[in-house]
């Protein structure tokens, strides 16, 4: 390991290296006089508070009050530590760094890396010669060009063909004086083959890192059987390549999506290129792979939203999901492209043309809205199983927000969508088990009553507070009495717990109060070994007066909450229209009255 890079060598990169070059890589700079201003790179602002100072090498933002030098600048704009942003300054500006112990000398492990990024560079050389300039390159360019890409997109993502000769590259490279050991570890030819190319007869995308390094391919087969060959093959990771830590397409993107401050993750090589073609050159690709933290850390500092456009098929649709969570959860705002008349982007620029692409990106709409869309879709929005299934994977969203405000304002934004309180949404947002208990009542239910299957019961559903206090009533059937004098059936959420509430009810009204007399009441399998099993472990059996009394409690002041907001829908409704204001007087009584109800626990 090489010791620190000496004082002198730091301050040669900062007096060498021109601020304004390297600022204005990233910020669109203007000349005020003596100065240079621009809009922030470092948070989003619409008038330029962000200034430069060339004599003195230092830039300051007035809005938020990020300042330094021109080493400082490329740390925080690359997310890179201070010894690698001198590095690349020195390289940028041709100065020598001199260590503590030295003159720096790489160490074996990262001379080799840099020498097999030189082989992959010379590689993607050969390759692009091969498409371009090669009767047996020849259909994979009339291929590519069929997918309406254009000669100055196949040069800038220097894409290329792999011979089908799977014994050509070896030969080649050993012509160049590469060695066989060499070659052995550079992942281009098979592990248990020396002799044989990893990649063969296929379309080649070059893979890049930040810095325009190419790094690994991907390549496409084109013609014959793909059963046993795959469409795509990609290179494995590798000592100077990690996959889950590069995205295709970011060298060529970066500046775009600085200028613009956003970014469109997209699903593989040909949409990202799709993109780039119709002008859209903000766009990038995963790797062969989901999604990763660390892909979306690439671009967390220089974007102020991301935009997804995966396939439109279940697996595209559980990847938006998961990258729509994985971003919020990174703070970052997000939106989804859904494209109309194709299954990715490719696709639609080749049946309806590039504005149609273009003109579904500037139509995105917000994540939030997507999942809704998406949800309702999927569960019937006018049950209340429906109901409850949409939001419990909205919740998901919800947790992945990163302030209070939002997660609140996202609870009245589900409360809206599925038609309930905006009290009862964030009740079971906050109670989660009994909302996933409930599920499973419901769950129960239908199966048995559309299907008339008969479920294990008791081993299927965990009893949430309301199940639980009739269960411990069903211990004590003296203890009944008390809670019909209470409650009625509109106090039970539970489905199940209000079938046995009835049961109950009708069995006592009949003076027949057996376990038998209650299961044949409810004429459900759920509830009979939920009845049966309690009674055999008595676990309900202690204290159980007290435990009816306060399940009593609990789902009284649940009534009186889910009252109190359907007062306060009622008054928000009329309040912006034209109403007399007997309503409005009559509405604000009664919130008071069950305000106070609740303040003094007088239920």
């Amino acid at each position: 390991m090489p010791g620190k890079i000496t004082r002198d060598s730091i301050d040669a990169v900062r007096m060498r290296s021109d601020i304004l070059a390297v600022v204005g890589e990233y910020v669109q700079l203007e000349r005020r006089g003596s100065l240079w201003w621009g809009c922030c790179p470092f948070h989003n602002e619409k008038t330029p508070s962000f200034c430069v100072t060339p004599d003195r090498g230092i830039y300051h933002c007035f809005g938020c009050k990020k300042h330094g030098n021109v080493i400082s600048f490329v740390e925080e704009m690359e997310g890179i530590p201070f010894p690698e942003a001198v590095d690349r300054l020195a390289k940028q500006f041709s100065v020598e760094l001199k260590y503590e112990e030295g003159t720096f000398v790489p160490d074996e492990g990262a001379n080799l890396n840099k020498k097999y990024i030189e082989l992959y560079t010379r590689v993607a050389g050969t390759f692009h010669y091969m498409l371009t300039n090669t009767e047996a390159g020849k259909f994979a360019l009339d291929y590519i060009k069929g997918r309406g890409i254009s000669d100055e997109i196949i040069e800038r993502f220097n894409l290329g063909y792999s011979p089908g000769d799977r014994y050509y590259l070896r030969k080649f490279l050993r012509s160049k004086n590469f060695s066989d050991e060499f070659l052995d570890g550079s992942g281009l030819f098979s592990r248990n083959y020396k002799n044989i190319a990893f990649f063969s007869d296929r379309l080649m995308f070059p893979i890049t890192d930040k810095n325009g390094n190419v790094v690994a391919f991907g390549g496409r087969f084109l013609r014959g059987n793909m059963e046993h060959t795959g469409k795509y093959m990609n290179s494995t990771d590798l000592p100077w390549y990690q996959k889950g830590e590069i995205l295709y397409g970011f060298s060529f993107a970066r500046q775009a999506i600085r200028q613009k401050r956003k970014v469109i993750f997209c699903e593989g090589y040909m949409d990202c290129i799709a993109y780039h073609q119709c002008g859209v050159d903000y766009a990038v690709a995963p790797l062969g792979t989901a999604l990763t933290e660390a892909q979306i850390r690439l671009v967390k500092n220089i974007v102020d939203e991301v935009i997804l456009s995966f396939d439109s098929d279940g697996a595209g649709q559980a990847a938006t999901k998961r990258a729509i969570l994985m971003c919020r959860s990174q703070g970052i705002p997000t939106r989804v492209v859904h494209l109309n008349g194709g299954k990715d982007p490719a696709e639609i620029m080749i049946l309806f043309g590039k504005e149609h692409l273009t003109e579904s990106v500037e139509s995105s709409i917000f994540d939030f809205e997507h999942l809704v869309m998406t949800l309702k879709q999927s569960y019937p929005v006018d049950t209340p199983e429906g109901k409850a299934r949409i939001a419990k994977e909205l919740f998901d969203y919800v947790d992945a927000l990163q302030s209070d405000i939002q997660k609140e304002s996202t609870l009245g934004k589900i409360a809206v969508a599925i038609g309930l309180s905006t009290e009862a949404v964030s009740r079971d947002f906050y109670n989660r088990s009994e909302l996933n208990n409930r599920l499973a009542s419901y769950s129960a239910l239908r199966r048995q009553n559309e299907k008339g299957e008969h479920p294990d019961g008791a081993a299927q559903v965990k009893p949430d507070a309301e199940l639980r206090t009739l269960l411990a009533v069903i211990a004590d059937m003296n203890l009944f009495e008390t809670m019909k004098a209470e409650l009625g059936e509109d106090d039970f959420e539970n489905p199940l717990a209000r079938r046995l509430f009835t049961a109950l009810k009708e069995c006592h009204e009949e003076g027949d109060v057996s376990l038998d007399a209650v299961e044949s009441r409810c004429q459900n399998d759920v509830i009979s070994n939920l009845v049966e099993e309690s009674v055999m472990s008595g676990e309900y059996s202690m204290n159980t007066e007290q435990s009816v009394k306060d399940g009593i409690r609990m789902m009284k002041r649940k009534t009186l909450m889910r009252r109190r907001q359907r007062l306060q829908d009622r008054l928000s409704e009329i309040q912006s229209s034209a109403h007399d204001g007997e309503e409005l007087v009559t509405l604000f009584e009664e919130i008071m009255a069950v305000d106070k109800m609740l303040r003094d626990n007088s239920f």
